[in-house]
């Protein structure tokens, strides 16, 4: 259904996976990878967007690089250089609120593990992201701005992750309540970190990961079509 394509960012130019509905125009989301990369997995979620009525566009943030090896999934994670990955993130909301299928003047971002960190870091960076989806979202060195977020935020956590814990969703639960910020957090209690990846049978929760889809798509579209 979608293909690459090329946007500005970081004074040159990148890739991204863009997917398109079959509606003329539509509201737009960033699909924000996990610490995989742009493997086909996040390809088929853009895809699933676009099924669903909404431009979709998902940032190659390593550049060309993915792996299978948890290993060098850790060491791509950590070597992703947050000024250039806000950089790319921007560009992708720029390239599509100029794209002609795009209706309307904000978009969501939704993401994965380091990808849903980064959908609230991008949220809180970018006025123009006006709904924000996290997935069991961490990553060491992404510190998102609270302070300065605008969209409401919609997160999606597992009760037995070892890496997001409940401890941690609960805290960030409490930074967004005390700085009034419109949030929704459910915790699904019997799943694990990923359990959204029907591509890793080890972790993948058939149902928490069809509620949690059921929850997204009702986010976004009373958020981004009104």
């Amino acid at each position: 259904m979608g293909q690459m394509v090329s946007y500005a960012s970081n004074g040159g130019e990148t890739t991204g996976y863009l997917a398109l509905p079959k509606a003329p125009r539509a509201p737009a989301v960033v699909v924000i990878q996990e610490w995989w990369g742009l493997v086909p997995h996040i390809k088929e979620l853009a895809d699933r967007f676009a099924a669903e009525g909404f431009v979709a566009l998902a940032p190659d943030l390593y550049h060309g690089a993915s792996t299978k090896s948890p290993d060098e999934a850790g060491k791509l994670m950590m070597s992703l250089r947050m000024d250039e990955a806000e950089r790319d993130l921007h560009g992708a909301v720029r390239y599509l609120l100029s794209h002609d299928r795009v209706q309307g003047t904000h978009v969501g971002t939704v993401g994965f593990c380091m990808g849903g960190a980064l959908s609230l870091f991008a949220a809180c960076r970018d006025p123009e992201v006006g709904a924000c989806v996290v997935l069991y979202g961490g990553h060491p060195n992404v510190h998102p701005d609270l302070a300065r977020l605008q969209a409401p935020v919609l997160g999606l956590f597992a009760g037995k992750d070892g890496f997001v814990t409940p401890a941690v969703v609960h805290e960030l639960e409490a930074k967004l309540n005390a700085l009034g910020k419109r949030n929704t957090v459910h915790i699904y209690p019997d799943a694990q970190h990923a359990f959204f990846n029907d591509t890793r049978p080890e972790v993948y929760d058939a149902a928490a990961a069809r509620d949690a889809w059921t929850r997204t798509l009702a986010f976004f579209r009373a958020e981004l079509q009104g």
